[in-house]
């Protein structure tokens, strides 16, 4: 089973991708944690991504497309993966259908966390209390949902249209999140 995770900044992305990735036992992709550690690797994408980031600017779709492409072929033992973080907009989304159809690979779903812009701001207030995270306040969260809302809808409706969207409740309590999540995925 192949999936990806979409969600808003504070909806519950990073919990969520654990508990699915064991109960189905997939491999997690997160393409932040795979740039931070093609970057700590010192290789020659790692410096050139190391470079990239100092200047501020965003890393190419590109060389996204050749970490995931790395990642899945050193690990073409498992059972799934889940893409968190990646694809955020339509053009990445053709992107990874091209990467899956390369290497035969079918994608099952697409979860959707649903969460109120109130409760989110509230989540990640409460982050920031909790870990300290300095990207959580509320004028950063109001940029990147705007961001996020911006970029995303339009991949939303593109997984909407092939039949591959599942929306998902994201309030409550996070076990009962994950069971309408597992109930959902069973039913595939």
């Amino acid at each position: 089973m192949n999936l990806i995770l979409l969600g808003p900044p504070g909806a519950g992305k990073g919990t969520q991708a654990s508990m699915i990735c064991n109960d189905f036992n997939l491999t997690h992709i997160s393409t932040g944690d795979l740039l931070r550690n093609e970057t700590k690797s010192s290789s020659d994408l790692g410096k050139e991504i190391k470079s990239i980031v100092d200047a501020g600017n965003l890393v190419s779709n590109e060389i996204i497309l050749r970490i995931l492409k790395n990642f899945i072929s050193k690990n073409n033992d498992a059972s799934g993966f889940l893409f968190d973080g990646f694809p955020r907009n339509a053009e990445q989304a053709g992107l990874l259908d091209q990467l899956m159809h390369e290497i035969n690979f079918k994608l099952n779903a697409v979860i959707m966390l649903d969460v109120d812009k109130e409760l989110l701001l509230n989540r990640i207030l409460k982050r920031k209390e909790d870990e300290g995270r300095a990207d959580d306040n509320e004028k950063v969260l109001e940029n990147r949902l705007r961001v996020y809302f911006e970029e995303t809808q339009p991949l939303i409706e593109v997984y909407q249209n092939e039949n591959l969207l599942i929306k998902i409740d994201g309030e409550g309590e996070i076990s009962q999140v994950n069971q309408r999540i597992n109930a959902s995925l069973r039913s595939l």
